[in-house]
Parts: C-alpha cells; sequence; structure tokens
C-alpha cells in the first residue's frame, strides 16, 4: 500500500469585487486547497500505480469538506471547481493523473448534485512551481461566465518526492461575465455539458 505522506495542508480564499469594471454586488468567491504529500513512486518507475488513487480518496474528502467550509459552509453556493497537481521532480506526469479520481470524484459527491466533469491540469514542476487550476460550472461545461482559472502554489514544494494536490471551487460567475452562451440558470439537458 502507497503511503502519502500530508507534509502541509494550506487553504486559499479569495474575494473578487471588480475586475476593472463597475464594483460587482456580490462579490465572486474562489477557494484553493492545497495539499503537499509524499510521492511513493518518485525516482523509480512502478508499473502498477492504480491503487494509490484508493488511497488518496480520503485527503479528496477532507479537503473538499475544508474548501466548503472557506467558502462560507454552505455547499448549494459553489457552483464551479477544478483540481490539478503539480509533481515534483523525481517523479512523472502520470504519478499527477492518480489524482484525477479522488479529487474529482471527492468534490462531485459532497456537493451532490454535480453532472458536469472536473477541469483538470497537472504537470512537473520544481520547488516553488505554480500552476493554473482551470475552473468550470459543476453542472454544465458549457456555461462561458464560470470559466475561469486560479494560479496556486507553496513557496517550499513540491520537493522532488512530492505531489503538491490542488482543489479549487468558486461561488459564481466571474465578477464581469458578458460573453453569452448558456446561462446557469438556462441548464436543461443535465448530461453535464449543456
Amino acid at each position: 500500500m502507497p503511503n502519502f505522506a500530508i507534509r502541509k495542508i494550506s487553504v486559499v480564499t479569495e474575494e473578487i469585487f471588480h475586475d476593472g469594471g463597475p464594483v460587482a454586488q456580490t462579490p465572486r468567491r474562489r477557494a484553493a486547497a492545497l495539499a503537499v504529500v509524499s510521492n511513493p513512486y518518485a525516482g523509480r518507475y512502478v508499473e502498477e500505480i492504480q491503487e494509490g488513487m484508493e488511497d488518496l480518496k480520503p485527503l479528496g474528502v477532507m479537503m473538499t469538506e475544508k474548501l466548503i467550509d472557506a467558502l462560507g459552509g454552505d455547499s448549494t453556493a459553489i457552483d464551479a471547481y477544478g483540481k490539478g497537481v503539480i509533481v515534483g521532480t523525481a517523479g512523472e506526469l502520470e504519478h499527477g493523473a492518480l489524482w484525477h479520481v479522488p479529487g474529482g470524484y471527492a468534490m462531485r459527491e459532497t456537493l451532490g448534485e454535480a453532472l458536469a466533469i472536473v477541469p483538470s491540469a497537472k504537470k512537473v514542476g520544481g520547488f516553488g512551481a505554480r500552476i493554473d487550476i482551470p475552473i468550470g460550472h459543476i453542472n454544465a461545461a458549457y456555461v462561458r461566465s464560470h470559466f475561469d482559472a486560479m494560479e496556486v502554489g507553496i513557496p517550499d514544494g513540491p520537493r522532488p518526492d512530492e505531489l503538491l494536490l490542488a482543489l479549487v471551487m468558486a461561488c459564481g460567475p466571474r465578477v464581469h461575465a458578458r460573453m453569452g452562451g448558456l446561462a446557469a440558470s438556462d441548464i436543461k439537458v443535465r448530461d453535464g455539458q449543456r
């Protein structure tokens, strides 16, 4: 059984009041939960790594709960999400793919009705690397007003033998969203797309 020992967890919150235009009546809230964990596969090639996904599931749930708390505790107010990972330089990109199921399904299951795929990014990066986590609407991938990204990172990670795991959630559209397309209030098909 692999061991993804947690070195640190960080939660970052943002309130966006405007983006150069008028001040929004309600600021857009975004939050990221980051965990720096050891990579049990670093420094060597391991053929079978899928069991690692199961071991990361409790961490995905814990990070999801931290995000909900950081955004005020009302999961029904959360309508956008994303996930990502930075693999330390002694690992390989495929080690980052271990986060797809534990991170994505933790958010989808905890939020209840979340039909859209969780946007994702991963890369191999050095100490202090940052990554843009894509954000999309939780129920329909075509809701343009919720297309966004949040740059995240930890100053002292990931070390070469670590993974930096990230989950992001947001409440509401971009502050000055006006690009048309499917409105969140018009989601009808319930297929995660439209």
